[in-house]
């Protein structure tokens, strides 16, 4: 009896086993796909992110198609860093080929002969060589020569990604979707225009003053950036005048950027009326007025009658200039005496997103599309704003930006702006709102008059977003501190004159702040033309976002809070949150071997118990 039993046993354990390893092989199949099943199965981000994932933003873009894409994918391998790459890049190119339902093909073409080598250059790609520590660990490098590029064809359209760096795969996904969005868009014809005002004496966005040097009409602005990135923007003047004709319907969106001249009530009315169209404005504007080359930075404070459009939206802009005490920017700079003195910038409100902080607390809401996923960005010499629900009942107006519970707030005529190590805070300390929005059923602001017949209400959902500051779109200390436009005969001769201080002080502002700035513009567009497909994946360049826990308790910024509060609060936060990971990390490690344990001595028990009542009867 024993032996049969034993062979019983054996039997039975190798049929588990054999079960066991059907449904392995099985699962690995259905999931790499094979033969019927090619394809077919799906893939579930729990991520808020979308981390590991398409963005839905993504796969709705490409719903949109109209006719199939084809994408021929040419890559380099042999080398470890390539093979990853490629592998990464294949995985990504095949959720797009999934959410495309046939509308999105792609091909992996590795150049190795003569004849697709010259394929590729002729298609516009750019043949680049690659290196990768050796394999054997000895210090030496490996090289590869190749291509890493992406050719899109729709319709009678075809554009490229001429390079991509193997290095990392962050925003990987904006650059796709956003080359499928611009071939779409000319092979469609789509146009996506965006109006901005001029004609008053406005800081524009094709000024290069994004750095140092810039001024000589030689460095990048705005405009200049979106244009290259973001081609299926159209960005055109609108010259109000006198306000004898009103703003062109075809665009979906207008831009203010900070005047230097009043606005009459007549050019006012103009952009009501625009608005109650169920069109999208955004201002970029605030109290103070500082011009270009003009070291001193001593700001003019005055609202140019922006005030009496944005009261009737609801959004009240203040002629002042908010001073942040309690994130101020900091800056070391190099005395006359050799010694290190640190310059203090409490005009620069370093806006962060703080986790856990309650809604009418947060610093900057990075659920706004503007700011979407955004941990931080600089708004320079913003003004407060303050909200007035009754004018706007049928609406829904916002905060999305807030300086620290440390601000003060700079009044009068005039204000000096200029950096100074001699520089300190004067009480009262209040957190001050300096970017807002009002979303629905907007009321008129101005009303009719001046021959202007507006409509009590928008006759759409209509939006508006102010950030109450002029610099925003501007690196400020390279746009004062640069020397004169002396025209094109000087421009081999660099940036002639200028303030040294301001000069190096653009430089980390630049680094730090720029990158930021230049996402809400892009944000701000998309979200101007209620096309929000790419404001997700563009949050993928920044990396990944931090997970939240919502047990954590939420940090406190009261009034009297300093900069060294604020960054204990962020610590106390941090740490939290890394006992949290801490406790996931071993409660994962070591559970699941323990149930395993747990269950083996509990059969193990059973067996016993079960062999002990046995007998040779």
């Amino acid at each position: 009896m024993g032996v049969e039993r034993k062979t019983k046993a054996a039997a039975e354990t190798g049929v588990y086993l054999l079960v066991l390893l059907a449904v392995i092989v099985a699962g690995n199949v259905l999931s790499n796909g094979c033969g019927m099943t090619k394809g077919v199965y799906a893939r579930y981000d729990a991520t808020r992110e979308e981390r590991f994932s398409l963005s839905k933003g993504s796969a709705r873009l490409l719903g949109t198609l109209k006719q199939p894409m084809t994408v021929d994918v040419y890559v380099t391998r042999g080398l470890a860093k390539l093979d990853a790459f490629v592998r990464d890049l294949e995985d990504l190119l095949k959720e797009y080929e999934r959410a495309g339902h046939g509308k999105f093909q792609y091909k992996i073409i590795e150049a190795k002969t003569e004849e697709q080598r010259k394929e590729a250059k002729d298609a516009g790609l750019k043949e680049a060589s690659f290196g990768d520590v050796a394999a054997s660990g000895d210090d030496k490098a490996e090289l590869a020569q190749g291509f890493m590029g992406m050719v899109f064809k729709y319709g009678s359209e075809k554009d490229v990604i001429p390079i991509l760096s193997p290095d990392r795969t962050d925003g990987l996904e904006f650059w796709i979707t956003n080359k499928i969005r611009e071939v779409r868009d000319k092979a469609d014809n789509i146009k996506h225009r965006i109006g901005v005002v001029s004609g008053m004496d406005e800081i524009k966005l094709s000024e290069p003053n994004l750095i140092a040097g810039g001024g000589q009409g030689k460095g990048p602005s705005m405009l200049s950036i979106m244009q290259q990135a973001l081609p299926f923007y159209h960005i055109e003047d609108v010259d109000l005048k006198d306000g004898s004709t009103p703003i062109d319907d075809g665009l979906v969106g207008l831009i203010i950027t900070q005047p230097g001249k009043d606005y009459t009530d007549k050019q006012l009315r103009r952009i009501d009326e625009f608005v109650m169209k169920g069109r999208s404005l955004v201002v970029f504007a605030g109290a103070a007025n500082l011009k270009a080359s003009d070291p001193s930075m001593k700001a003019t404070l005055g609202l140019h009658n922006l005030d009496k459009l944005l009261t009737g939206y609801g959004i009240q802009l203040g002629k002042d200039v908010a001073m942040d005490w309690g994130r101020p920017m900091r800056i070391p700079m190099m005395s006359q005496s050799g010694s290190v003195q640190w310059i203090f910038l409490p005009g620069i409100a370093q806006v962060q997103n703080i986790p856990g902080v309650p809604d009418d607390q947060q610093m900057l809401d990075n659920t706004f599309a503007g700011f979407f996923r955004l941990e931080e960005i600089a708004v320079p010499y913003p003004s407060s704003l303050k909200l007035l629900a009754d004018k706007q009942p049928g609406a829904k107006l916002h905060v999305v930006a807030r300086t620290s519970p440390r601000t003060t707030t700079a009044t009068g005529e005039s204000v000096d702006l200029k950096p100074s190590a001699d520089v300190s805070a004067q009480p009262p300390f209040e957190q001050r709102a300096i970017a807002a929005v009002a979303e629905g059923k907007l009321k008129s602001a101005m009303g009719t008059g001046d021959n202007i017949t507006i409509p009590a209400e928008s006759s759409g959902d209509a939006r508006v977003l102010v950030v109450a500051a002029g610099q925003f779109l501007d690196n400020p200390f390279a746009r004062s501190g640069n020397g004169p436009d002396l025209g094109p005969q000087f421009a081999m001769m660099g940036n002639i004159g200028g303030d040294e201080m301001l000069q190096a002080i653009s430089q980390p502002y630049a680094q730090k702040y720029l990158t930021a700035t230049i996402l809400v513009f892009k944000n701000t567009l998309d979200w101007m033309s209620g096309d929000s497909d790419l404001i997700a994946s563009s949050a993928k360049i920044l990396g990944e976002p931090n997970l939240t826990y919502s047990d954590i308790q939420a940090p406190s910024l009261p009034a009297t809070a300093d900069e060294n509060a604020i960054k204990a609060e962020i610590e106390k936060v941090k740490e939290a949150r890394a006992k949290t990971q801490t406790n996931v990390q071993w409660t994962l490690t070591l559970l699941l071997p323990l149930l395993f344990a747990a269950f083996g001595v509990v059969r193990w028990q059973m067996r016993e118990r079960n062999r002990s009542k046995m007998t040779l009867d």
